[in-house]
């Protein structure tokens, strides 16, 4: 499940889901409607745009995922969730999938299992630095040794790295060293 946390200038408003997250906003842009609140998905380090117009009620409606067309799919398993898409690969490479046990799809599916699985561990490690570059940029970059605590926890010198954000607003600082945590 995401995890989302909201930011009012220096300070953490809220974390956790979306829905708990969305409705503190609305209630503090209830009291100060000038507020600028940024939202982040934890996962990515992405801001996340919430339409507050109306009740928190409206708020949370325009939240909720929108049900699956009913119309027909194209080619593939839609039950199975599989779809079609183009993929450009060499003469040679189609001429290696088409000699495969089970044809094209069933190599390139083997293929794809194999490497998320044997990669798992680097992708998660990737997520996370682009997660806290996002994060860092947008809350930090006006900071005190941003450029700094950059390029050391990119490095991996995660004491350095710490010692630079030590100094950094409470809020702010928590943040990206939690972040930051599965990537150093």
């Amino acid at each position: 499940m995401s995890t989302y946390t909201a930011f009012h200038a220096q300070t953490r408003l809220a974390a956790g889901s979306l829905s708990a997250v969305a409705e503190r906003c609305k209630a503090f842009l209830d009291t100060d409607p000038g507020a600028a609140i940024l939202v982040y998905d934890d996962g990515t380090g992405r801001p996340v745009d919430i339409d507050y117009r109306g009740s928190t009620h409206d708020v949370l409606a325009r939240l909720a995922p929108s049900p699956e067309p009913t119309t027909k799919r194209g080619p593939g398993r839609p039950k199975l969730g599989v779809v079609a898409r183009e993929v450009t690969l060499l003469p040679r490479h189609w001429d290696w999938l088409a000699s495969q046990p089970g044809g094209a799809s069933v190599a390139l599916r083997r293929l794809v299992e194999a490497a998320s699985r044997d990669n798992a561990s680097a992708d998660r490690t990737r997520q996370a630095r682009e997660a806290v570059d996002r994060v860092m940029l947008a809350l930090g970059g006006n900071l005190p040794g941003y450029e700094e605590a950059s390029r050391a926890f990119h490095r991996g010198e995660r004491e350095r790295f710490e010692s630079l954000i030590d100094g950094w607003p409470a809020d702010i600082r928590d943040y990206v060293r939690t972040l930051a945590a599965p990537a150093l």
